[in-house]
């Protein structure tokens, strides 16, 4: 059975230290964000990505993406990194997934062996909170795969049996992140969310759409899935 703690009834802090103590243990948590609910682990612990593969039932080419709980920490696994920085400035923190060429220092589990690595700070006081006492977490949406986003408004035993889940009610937005895809020569809008492909032109100018499965890029890329 799932473990629940209501956000209602703890102080920050405290729910914080509970996420921790499981995030520490090697297990699994689904957390509020902005956008939609997110489940997430330990990302230097590949037992745990494996549980959340294995919980959601995702396919193993469809990678995690990183949440921080600051830009500023985002930022460090975007080095020099110019059109990173400037999204940062203009959304973050906020619902914009950006995807940058992987550090070596993170592991291909994380990013289902791609090259290229998802990177989320959540304008959310509680997750942000949550992100700052574990650090980040490697995560996607909580959700079975292929079944809608959980936003906190229909019924929550239809998730994943992670070993910790924070009730925190409706999230803000209700819909995804956008994602963009900075990781190559040219900017891509893998998916359009809260934040609209006119609103990024402002900031990086050029923007394209991922080619069709099966035709050649050229460039790293990344799928981002469900997150």
């Amino acid at each position: 059975m799932v473990r629940t703690v209501d956000s209602k009834r703890l102080r920050p802090a405290a729910v914080a230290d509970a996420v921790a103590s499981v995030v520490q243990r090697g297990g699994t948590v689904i957390f509020p964000t902005d956008t939609v609910y997110g489940i997430g682990c330990d990302p230097v612990r590949g037992d745990a990505v494996e549980a959340i593969f294995a919980l959601k039932g995702r396919p193993r080419h469809k990678p995690l993406a990183l949440y921080f709980g600051s830009v500023a920490e985002m930022l460090e696994y975007a080095p020099e990194n110019p059109v990173a920085a400037a999204l940062a400035r203009e959304f973050l923190p906020g619902p914009l997934t950006v995807i940058v060429r992987r550090p070596s220092y993170v592991n291909a589990f994380v990013t289902a062996g791609l090259p290229s690595l998802g990177l989320r700070v959540p304008g959310h006081d509680l997750c942000r909170q949550i992100l700052e006492r574990c650090g980040p977490l490697a995560a996607t949406s909580a959700n079975f795969s292929g079944e809608p986003a959980f936003d906190g408004t229909s019924v929550a035993g239809a998730l994943p049996a992670a070993d910790l889940r924070v009730d925190d009610g409706p999230t803000p937005l209700g819909v995804e992140s956008t994602v963009i895809d900075i990781s190559g020569e040219v900017a891509l809008v893998v998916r359009e969310g809260a934040i609209s492909v006119a609103m990024l032109q402002h900031v990086v100018g050029r923007i394209e759409r991922p080619k069709p499965p099966g035709a050649s890029t050229g460039e790293p890329g990344a799928s981002t899935g469900d997150r």
